[in-house]
Order: structure tokens, then sequence, then C-alpha cells
């Protein structure tokens, strides 16, 4: 491996303040492969609720790249191949994803049978040359970016530089006010025998990170409006595939081109694409948390368009004009991170009371949700209710007053 820092590009980033790339990184960015995540927004379809919410993968790659630059300083070196692997594999985390990120993730996963994560065949395709080139390890590197290495622990586990980024730029772009100190935590972070952990002087910073996920869950990343148009986004899709149109290609697309295909599609796709475009969205018949549906709701989560139709039927109404959304129940499974208390791993919620209290608090956001168009709102709300027998509150948290 030999030395390529002779290169470098300086970026302006609002997060971090500048961004340095070297040759390798300058080079891989110029590739068609990263561009492509220019026209790939972060957040999906957030910016229905927050307008400011347009940054890209693009960024957040960057972002994230330049995190791992600063945690790979801390690996030896005689390890410097492991350093490079880390960038890279930073830089290239996200290449797999789809149209509008996770919206189209678990379409591309039921009809590909592959994630975002699952980038061997990419890397393949577009990268190959340049790994040759800079004598970079492809396997080892689409190994670290699936979190299944102790250098990828710095990008996939439970506190990793992917989710510091997209944390504070998701909160910086929606105007959510969050205070992590990310160069704290990533200067008390270390590898160590192979695992990644924080020093006991991090663990602060470790709180305000969880605190702040917990805070962006049902403000931003689940909040009612986003769920609703991401629903409807991802039915129109499925209607398209089932109308012919070739699944492969979805993964390939941008935004625009799954936004033109949806406009391009009569009947169904169509019609969502437009009220998406002009946010004529459905309204929300039934949201509920467990205190109104209990936790057995979550075994409806595999035959969701079984219910719809059945309801539907019983309405007579059009089937794909009943969105059910039963999300998966929440996890935050940051509070298992490794910290070194006297030369002791120790999990971080038994060394915080806070992360504790956040991991059994975040059960209160899960919701779940059945949307309709508005002149359907008050007949889909009656047979959803008896159906899933929502129960009536007793008492208001004070999240419901506000939500």
């Amino acid at each position: 491996m030999h030395n390529h820092l002779t290169l470098m590009t300086v970026i302006r980033d609002p997060i971090h303040g500048y961004i340095e790339l070297d040759e390798v990184a300058i080079s891989l960015v110029n590739t068609p492969r990263m561009q492509r995540l220019r026209r790939i927004k972060q957040l999906g379809l957030t910016n229905l609720v927050y307008p400011g919410a347009n940054h890209t993968r693009f960024e957040h790659s960057l972002g994230t790249y330049h995190l791992a630059s600063s945690l790979a300083a801390g690996i030896d070196d005689e390890h410097e191949d492991e350093r490079v692997e880390l960038r890279v594999s930073a830089l290239l985390h996200d290449v797999g994803h789809g149209p509008l990120s996770h919206v189209t993730e678990n379409l591309i996963k039921q009809e590909t049978g592959r994630s975002h994560e699952d980038i061997s065949a990419i890397l393949e395709s577009d990268f190959a040359e340049l790994f040759e080139r800079y004598g970079i390890d492809r396997t080892r590197v689409s190994r670290h970016i699936r979190g299944e290495t102790g250098i990828g622990a710095a990008l996939n586990s439970e506190i990793d530089v992917d989710r510091m980024d997209y944390l504070v730029r998701d909160a910086h772009y929606t105007g959510v006010p969050l205070s992590v100190d990310l160069v704290r935590l990533i200067h008390e972070m270390r590898f160590l025998d192979g695992k990644l952990v924080i020093e006991s002087g991090g663990v602060r910073a470790a709180e305000s990170l969880l605190l702040s996920r917990f805070l962006m869950h049902p403000t931003v990343y689940y909040h009612h409006v986003t769920r609703i148009a991401e629903s409807m986004c991802v039915r129109a899709a499925e209607r398209m595939i089932e109308d012919g149109f070739d699944s492969r290609m979805l993964a390939e697309m941008d935004d625009c081109g799954l936004f033109s295909q949806m406009e391009a599609t009569p009947g169904y796709p169509s019609d969502i694409a437009n009220r998406l475009r002009d946010r004529k969205l459905f309204k929300r018949a039934v949201y509920a948390g467990f205190d109104a549906v209990g936790k057995n709701i979550l075994r409806h989560r595999g035959k969701v368009r079984r219910i719809e139709a059945e309801l539907a039927a019983g309405l007579g109404i059009d089937p794909e004009y009943i969105l059910i959304d039963i999300p998966k129940p929440p996890d935050i499974v940051e509070t298992n991170a490794d910290i070194v208390i006297e030369s002791e791993l120790k999990p971080l919620h038994e060394v915080s009371h806070l992360v504790a209290a956040l991991g059994r608090a975040q059960h209160d956001n899960w919701r779940m949700g059945v949307y309709t168009p508005t002149e359907y709102r008050d007949v889909v709300a009656a047979a959803a209710r008896e159906f899933f027998g929502v129960r009536k509150h007793k008492q208001f948290r004070l999240d419901e007053l506000i939500a």
C-alpha cells in the first residue's frame, strides 16, 4: 500500500467545517456511482414536513468519511492499509441506496434480496479498477460496510460514525435544535482488541447522541406526514412492479427517475405521483400507540396488504387507497455500546441511568397508522378501529397533546 496523501482537496461542509479528501477519496468521489448520491435525498420525503430537509446522501457520505478519518488517525502506522480501508468504506457505505433512500429500501430487498449494505456487486462493477490501482482489498471493504469486522464496527455498530453524521446533519437541515459534541465523542473512541469502544470520558457525549436520536425519532424520522407520504410512495412503486416495471432498475434510479416513472405509469402510480408533487396527501384515519392497540399488533406486520384488501372490500373502496403502517418496534441498539470503565468493558445502559431510561421510554414513541384520502377518513377509521380493536384512551400523555 503506497502513500496517497500527496494530492489533497478541501471541501467546505456546514456540519464539520472543512473536509479533507486525499487522492484515493477524490478518485472515488468522481465516479458516476458516487455522483449519483447527489440526486438521492438523505431523508426521502421529509421535506414535505421540514422544507429544509433537502440534503443528500452525497454530503452525508463525505461527512461519514470525515469522521472515519478522525477515527482512523488512532490506528497505528503498521496498520496503514486498515486506515485506508476504513476511510474508503466510510465514503462508499451508502452507494447501494435506492431512490429516496430508506423509502425504497425494503421494496428493493424484497425484489432483489439485496440490502443497501450488500454492495460487493457494485464494488466489482464500478470501483474494481480504482481499487486495483490503489491496492485496496474489495472483499474486506464490503465486509467492513456490513459491520462484519472490528474496523467495520466504526461504520455499522451500536455507536458508529454513520449514525453520528446523519443525526447531526438531519437535525441541522430540519432545524431541530440538538447539541452533540462529535469531536469529543470521536476523541474518546478507540479500537481495543478489534472492538470499537468508548472511554469513560465519552459517556456524556454518547448520552447526548442517544438523547438526540430519541428526540429525532418522533419529530422527524417517524413524523406522521412523512410516514403517510412514504407509505403512498412505496405502494405506488409496488404497483409499478406489479404492472411490469423491472424491479432491478429501481436500485439504479435516482429520486427524479422514480418520480418520472411513477408519473408515466397510468392509474394509481401517476395519481400518487401527482398527490405527492402537490402535497395532497392521505390523512390519518387511525393513529395509535401500543397503549391503544397492544404489542400483539406486531404480528400483523407481514400481512398488511391482505388486511387493506379486506377492509377495502367491506367498504367498497379501492384497496390501494387504504394504507396500513405498522412500523417495527423501536430499538435503540446504542444502549449496548461498550464503555471502558477502569479497564473493564460495560454496556452503556449499565453505566448511564439516562440511557437505560431512554431505552424504555422509546416505546411511547411508536405508532401504527391507517391512512386514506380525506373523503374516506370516517368510514375507514370506524372499520379499522373495529378490526384492530383500538382501545379508547383513558388518560392523555403530554406527547399526545403536542403531537
